[in-house]
Protein backbone atom coordinates (compact mmCIF):
# COMPACT_ATOMS: atom_id res chain seq x y z
CA UNK A 1 0.00 0.00 0.00
CA UNK A 2 1.35 3.13 -0.79
CA UNK A 3 1.44 5.58 1.97
CA UNK A 4 2.98 9.06 2.73
CA UNK A 5 4.09 8.43 5.96
CA UNK A 6 7.84 7.19 4.65
CA UNK A 7 10.16 10.48 4.78
CA UNK A 8 11.16 10.56 1.77
CA UNK A 9 7.72 10.51 0.41
CA UNK A 10 6.70 12.88 2.48
CA UNK A 11 9.08 15.34 1.45
CA UNK A 12 8.26 14.93 -2.32
CA UNK A 13 4.81 15.21 -1.72
CA UNK A 14 5.35 18.36 0.53
CA UNK A 15 7.21 19.75 -2.68
CA UNK A 16 4.94 19.19 -5.26
CA UNK A 17 1.74 20.12 -3.04
CA UNK A 18 3.86 23.58 -2.43
CA UNK A 19 3.06 25.38 -6.37
CA UNK A 20 -0.42 23.81 -5.54
CA UNK A 21 -1.45 25.85 -2.69
CA UNK A 22 0.61 28.98 -4.08
CA UNK A 23 -1.45 28.99 -7.11
CA UNK A 24 -4.11 28.93 -4.73
CA UNK A 25 -3.21 31.66 -2.97
CA UNK A 26 -1.92 33.19 -6.07
CA UNK A 27 -4.95 36.57 -5.47
CA UNK A 28 -3.31 36.71 -1.54
CA UNK A 29 0.48 36.50 -2.40
CA UNK A 30 0.66 38.39 -5.68
CA UNK A 31 2.09 42.00 -4.66
CA UNK A 32 0.49 43.75 -7.56
CA UNK A 33 -1.37 43.16 -10.81
CA UNK A 34 0.18 40.30 -13.15
CA UNK A 35 -1.66 42.06 -16.00
CA UNK A 36 -0.52 45.75 -15.19
CA UNK A 37 2.45 47.50 -16.31
CA UNK A 38 4.51 50.61 -16.78
CA UNK A 39 6.62 51.43 -18.92
CA UNK A 40 8.91 53.63 -17.25
CA UNK A 41 9.78 49.85 -15.15
CA UNK A 42 10.67 47.94 -17.48
CA UNK A 43 13.58 44.73 -16.83
CA UNK A 44 14.01 45.54 -13.77
CA UNK A 45 16.45 43.53 -12.19
CA UNK A 46 15.58 41.30 -8.74
CA UNK A 47 16.03 43.05 -5.65
CA UNK A 48 14.27 46.31 -7.53
CA UNK A 49 11.96 48.23 -4.93
CA UNK A 50 8.80 46.63 -4.63
CA UNK A 51 9.77 44.04 -7.32
CA UNK A 52 11.31 41.48 -5.94
CA UNK A 53 12.11 39.02 -8.79
CA UNK A 54 12.15 42.44 -11.03
CA UNK A 55 9.83 43.45 -13.98
CA UNK A 56 9.44 41.80 -17.34
CA UNK A 57 9.52 43.94 -21.26
CA UNK A 58 6.44 45.85 -20.12
CA UNK A 59 7.17 46.85 -16.84
CA UNK A 60 5.01 44.04 -15.12
CA UNK A 61 5.76 42.57 -11.60
CA UNK A 62 7.53 38.81 -12.59
CA UNK A 63 6.65 37.62 -9.01
CA UNK A 64 2.52 38.35 -9.73
CA UNK A 65 3.33 36.95 -12.93
CA UNK A 66 4.80 33.43 -12.05
CA UNK A 67 2.21 33.23 -9.07
CA UNK A 68 -1.11 33.87 -11.16
CA UNK A 69 0.95 31.74 -13.90
CA UNK A 70 0.98 28.90 -11.85
CA UNK A 71 -2.87 28.00 -11.90
CA UNK A 72 -3.05 27.50 -16.12
CA UNK A 73 0.28 25.87 -15.68
CA UNK A 74 -0.28 23.17 -13.21
CA UNK A 75 -3.57 22.66 -14.56
CA UNK A 76 -2.47 22.29 -18.03
CA UNK A 77 -0.08 19.71 -16.12
CA UNK A 78 -2.30 17.95 -13.75
CA UNK A 79 -5.28 17.52 -15.75
CA UNK A 80 -4.23 16.02 -18.82
CA UNK A 81 -2.27 13.19 -16.83
CA UNK A 82 -6.01 13.03 -14.95
CA UNK A 83 -7.74 12.33 -18.42
CA UNK A 84 -5.14 9.99 -19.21
CA UNK A 85 -5.52 7.98 -15.95
CA UNK A 86 -9.18 7.60 -16.81
CA UNK A 87 -8.69 7.05 -20.08
CA UNK A 88 -5.92 4.60 -20.22
CA UNK A 89 -6.72 2.61 -17.52
CA UNK A 90 -10.60 2.31 -19.40
CA UNK A 91 -8.74 1.26 -22.84
CA UNK A 92 -6.24 -1.31 -21.26
CA UNK A 93 -8.77 -3.02 -19.50
CA UNK A 94 -10.90 -3.48 -22.02
CA UNK A 95 -7.62 -4.61 -24.15
CA UNK A 96 -6.97 -7.04 -21.94
CA UNK A 97 -10.20 -8.78 -20.98
CA UNK A 98 -11.72 -8.82 -24.63
CA UNK A 99 -11.51 -10.80 -27.52
CA UNK A 100 -8.56 -10.88 -29.55
CA UNK A 101 -10.12 -9.37 -31.95
CA UNK A 102 -10.73 -5.91 -30.12
CA UNK A 103 -7.14 -6.31 -27.88
CA UNK A 104 -4.98 -6.03 -31.17
CA UNK A 105 -7.49 -3.63 -32.64
CA UNK A 106 -6.93 -1.00 -29.62
CA UNK A 107 -3.22 -1.87 -29.20
CA UNK A 108 -2.33 -1.55 -32.84
CA UNK A 109 -4.28 2.20 -32.30
CA UNK A 110 -2.09 2.63 -29.68
CA UNK A 111 0.83 2.02 -31.43
CA UNK A 112 0.17 4.32 -34.18
CA UNK A 113 0.45 7.17 -31.18
CA UNK A 114 2.85 5.90 -29.52
CA UNK A 115 5.62 5.64 -32.14
CA UNK A 116 5.07 9.79 -33.20
CA UNK A 117 7.42 11.63 -30.70
CA UNK A 118 5.27 13.16 -27.65
CA UNK A 119 6.51 16.75 -28.68
CA UNK A 120 5.23 16.26 -32.32
CA UNK A 121 2.12 14.73 -31.48
CA UNK A 122 1.40 17.67 -29.09
CA UNK A 123 1.93 20.22 -31.45
CA UNK A 124 0.15 18.31 -34.04
CA UNK A 125 -3.07 18.24 -32.37
CA UNK A 126 -2.81 22.02 -30.78
CA UNK A 127 -2.34 23.04 -34.22
CA UNK A 128 -5.82 22.31 -35.29
CA UNK A 129 -7.14 23.39 -32.20
CA UNK A 130 -8.17 27.34 -31.10
CA UNK A 131 -4.77 28.04 -28.91
CA UNK A 132 -6.14 27.84 -25.10
CA UNK A 133 -6.00 25.69 -22.00
CA UNK A 134 -8.36 23.13 -23.50
CA UNK A 135 -6.77 23.00 -26.12
CA UNK A 136 -3.11 21.83 -24.51
CA UNK A 137 -5.31 19.90 -21.94
CA UNK A 138 -6.71 17.85 -25.13
CA UNK A 139 -3.61 17.81 -26.89
CA UNK A 140 -1.43 16.54 -23.59
CA UNK A 141 -3.77 13.92 -22.93
CA UNK A 142 -3.76 12.18 -26.58
CA UNK A 143 0.06 12.03 -26.07
CA UNK A 144 -0.30 10.44 -22.55
CA UNK A 145 -3.12 8.05 -22.88
CA UNK A 146 -1.56 5.38 -24.45
CA UNK A 147 1.48 5.06 -22.64
CA UNK A 148 -0.90 4.66 -19.56
CA UNK A 149 -3.00 2.10 -21.39
CA UNK A 150 0.50 0.11 -21.91
CA UNK A 151 0.51 -0.26 -18.28
CA UNK A 152 -2.95 -1.14 -17.15
CA UNK A 153 -2.97 -3.30 -20.06
CA UNK A 154 0.06 -5.47 -18.80
CA UNK A 155 -0.85 -5.34 -15.00
CA UNK A 156 -4.58 -6.15 -16.26
CA UNK A 157 -3.17 -9.39 -18.09
CA UNK A 158 -0.65 -10.29 -15.28
CA UNK A 159 -3.77 -11.04 -13.28
CA UNK A 160 -6.31 -12.06 -15.60
CA UNK A 161 -5.82 -16.10 -15.16
CA UNK A 162 -5.32 -15.32 -11.41
CA UNK A 163 -7.61 -17.79 -9.60
CA UNK A 164 -9.83 -15.10 -7.56
CA UNK A 165 -10.88 -13.80 -10.93
CA UNK A 166 -11.65 -17.37 -11.98
CA UNK A 167 -13.71 -18.44 -9.24
CA UNK A 168 -15.62 -14.67 -9.65
CA UNK A 169 -16.46 -15.64 -12.38
CA UNK A 170 -17.46 -19.31 -12.07
CA UNK A 171 -19.98 -17.95 -9.38
CA UNK A 172 -21.91 -15.66 -12.06
CA UNK A 173 -20.30 -12.68 -11.41
CA UNK A 174 -20.57 -10.08 -14.20
CA UNK A 175 -17.83 -8.60 -16.66
CA UNK A 176 -19.02 -4.89 -14.84
CA UNK A 177 -18.66 -6.62 -10.88
CA UNK A 178 -15.49 -8.08 -12.31
CA UNK A 179 -13.79 -5.23 -13.06
CA UNK A 180 -14.97 -3.11 -10.11
CA UNK A 181 -14.21 -5.03 -7.56
CA UNK A 182 -11.16 -7.60 -8.65
CA UNK A 183 -9.20 -6.29 -11.45
CA UNK A 184 -9.44 -2.52 -10.66
CA UNK A 185 -8.27 -2.55 -7.31
CA UNK A 186 -5.03 -4.09 -8.65
CA UNK A 187 -4.93 -2.03 -11.87
CA UNK A 188 -5.64 1.39 -10.46
CA UNK A 189 -2.91 2.09 -7.83
CA UNK A 190 0.16 0.96 -10.17
CA UNK A 191 -1.86 3.32 -12.75
CA UNK A 192 -2.17 6.04 -10.25
CA UNK A 193 1.67 5.51 -9.38
CA UNK A 194 2.52 6.04 -13.28
CA UNK A 195 0.35 8.87 -14.01
CA UNK A 196 2.09 10.46 -11.19
CA UNK A 197 5.24 10.68 -12.71
CA UNK A 198 3.85 11.93 -15.82
CA UNK A 199 3.17 15.27 -14.29
CA UNK A 200 6.51 17.32 -14.38
CA UNK A 201 6.25 16.14 -18.55
CA UNK A 202 2.85 17.80 -18.63
CA UNK A 203 3.63 20.42 -17.47
CA UNK A 204 7.04 20.54 -19.60
CA UNK A 205 5.07 19.77 -22.36
CA UNK A 206 2.27 22.28 -21.75
CA UNK A 207 4.97 25.59 -21.57
CA UNK A 208 6.38 24.60 -24.93
CA UNK A 209 3.20 24.79 -26.60
CA UNK A 210 2.93 27.82 -25.00
CA UNK A 211 6.22 29.00 -25.52
CA UNK A 212 4.99 28.14 -29.44
CA UNK A 213 1.82 29.99 -29.61
CA UNK A 214 -0.18 26.92 -29.19
CA UNK A 215 -1.53 27.34 -25.60
CA UNK A 216 -2.88 29.83 -23.45
CA UNK A 217 -2.76 33.09 -25.27
CA UNK A 218 -1.45 36.76 -23.90
CA UNK A 219 -2.13 38.41 -22.00
CA UNK A 220 -3.03 35.41 -19.43
CA UNK A 221 0.54 34.88 -17.39
CA UNK A 222 1.75 31.18 -18.07
CA UNK A 223 5.57 30.22 -17.65
CA UNK A 224 6.00 29.09 -21.12
CA UNK A 225 4.59 32.22 -22.89
CA UNK A 226 6.02 34.00 -20.24
CA UNK A 227 9.67 32.06 -21.63
CA UNK A 228 8.73 34.02 -24.72
CA UNK A 229 7.86 37.17 -23.68
CA UNK A 230 11.79 37.60 -21.91
CA UNK A 231 13.08 35.67 -24.43
CA UNK A 232 14.28 38.99 -26.34
CA UNK A 233 15.95 39.92 -23.07
CA UNK A 234 18.23 36.54 -22.55
CA UNK A 235 21.53 38.40 -23.32
CA UNK A 236 20.69 41.62 -21.67
CA UNK A 237 18.99 40.28 -18.68
CA UNK A 238 19.53 36.83 -18.09
CA UNK A 239 18.66 36.29 -14.80
CA UNK A 240 15.06 37.47 -15.66
CA UNK A 241 14.66 35.79 -18.44
CA UNK A 242 15.85 32.37 -16.57
CA UNK A 243 13.51 32.85 -13.72
CA UNK A 244 10.13 30.97 -15.48
CA UNK A 245 12.28 28.29 -16.73
CA UNK A 246 13.79 27.84 -13.23
CA UNK A 247 10.02 27.73 -12.03
CA UNK A 248 9.47 25.14 -14.42
CA UNK A 249 12.30 23.02 -13.73
CA UNK A 250 11.85 22.89 -10.16
CA UNK A 251 8.17 22.25 -9.91
CA UNK A 252 8.60 19.45 -12.76
CA UNK A 253 11.53 18.34 -10.68
CA UNK A 254 9.39 17.77 -7.52
CA UNK A 255 6.40 16.04 -9.49
CA UNK A 256 8.92 13.56 -11.14
CA UNK A 257 10.53 12.87 -7.10
CA UNK A 258 7.00 11.92 -5.83
CA UNK A 259 6.29 10.08 -9.05
CA UNK A 260 9.69 7.98 -8.56
CA UNK A 261 8.97 7.60 -4.29
CA UNK A 262 5.75 6.46 -5.15
CA UNK A 263 6.89 4.01 -7.57
CA UNK A 264 9.63 2.91 -4.62
CA UNK A 265 6.81 2.67 -1.81
CA UNK A 266 4.49 0.65 -4.22
CA UNK A 267 7.72 -1.60 -5.06
CA UNK A 268 8.16 -2.09 -1.44
CA UNK A 269 3.97 -3.18 -0.78
CA UNK A 270 4.12 -5.39 -3.85
CA UNK A 271 7.38 -7.54 -2.64
CA UNK A 272 5.36 -7.39 1.05
CA UNK A 273 2.81 -8.96 -0.12
CA UNK A 274 4.52 -11.74 -1.93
Amino acid sequence: MVTIRHPRTALAATAALLPVLLALAAPLLAPADPDTGHLADRLLDPGAPGHLLGTDGQGRDLLSRLLWAARPSLTAGLLPVAVAALAGALIGITAALTGRATEQALLRTLDVLYAFPGVLLAIAVATLLTPGLGATVLALSVVLTPAVARVAFTETRRIRTAEYLEAATVSGATRTTLVLRQVLPVVAPVVLVYASSLVGLAIVYAAGLSFLGLGVPPPTPEWGAMLDELRPALFTHPWLAALPALVILAVSVAFNALGETLRGRLGEGTEATR
